[in-house]
């Protein structure tokens, strides 16, 4: 079977397939697989992560668990309930929020016994306060888009898919999607007063 140009074997109907594999391997505790999986899926895992934390090192902290956690858990996996590599990157978004809310948790928790104020530089406080006064603007902006470049722009930011598996997901044509992302943007960028 060819797929966009490229071979296929015939079991492996679906891309995700190939990860779906590699996961029931690494549930038998195969360590190749796991080598496998890290060269396939660990950039996309690491952009995904640093999009969510923003930290380079407690993203590759972050990594490091999700691996940690698909080896200790792949035998969870079921290829029938739905695609590997959908449950590693649900499983890698899951953890980087969970970091986002447990740094938040600690802070707020110091703040109220008032441990936070000793040795805190303003600008770090300040800047946390921007970062976050920013992100309720960018998901404002977003809200106010039309829905399929909400979409668009919500599965590649958020969810870190691709353009042509978004394309796939959607079942829209690869040009509409790039036009979709690319208009949003523009409107994304128009919203919050951002110079292109």
């Amino acid at each position: 079977m060819v797929i966009d140009g490229i071979e296929m074997e015939e079991h492996s109907g679906d891309p995700g397939d190939s990860i779906a594999e590699l996961l029931l391997r690494i549930a038998e505790r195969d360590q190749a697989a796991f080598a496998g999986l890290y060269d396939a899926l660990s950039s996309r895992m690491f952009g995904l992560i640093l999009r969510v934390l923003v930290d380079r090192a407690q993203s590759e902290e972050v990594l490091q668990e999700v691996f940690l956690e698909i080896w200790q858990s792949a035998s969870q996996y079921s290829p029938n309930k739905g695609q590997g590599r959908t449950w590693v990157l649900t499983m890698t978004h899951r953890r980087a929020v969970d970091r986002v809310r447990s740094a938040q948790a600690s802070v707020e928790r110091d703040v109220r016994i008032g441990i936070r104020n000793v040795g805190v530089e303003f600008d770090g406080v300040a800047e946390d306060v921007e970062l976050r006064w920013e992100g309720r603007r960018v998901v404002h902006a977003l809200q106010q888009l039309p829905e399929k470049q909400k979409e668009a722009l919500t599965l590649a930011y958020y969810g870190g898919y691709s353009q042509r598996e978004i394309s796939a997901l959607t079942g829209t044509p690869i040009g509409t999607v790039k036009t979709r992302m690319r208009d949003g943007l523009s409107r994304l960028r128009s919203k919050m007063g951002v110079m292109a």
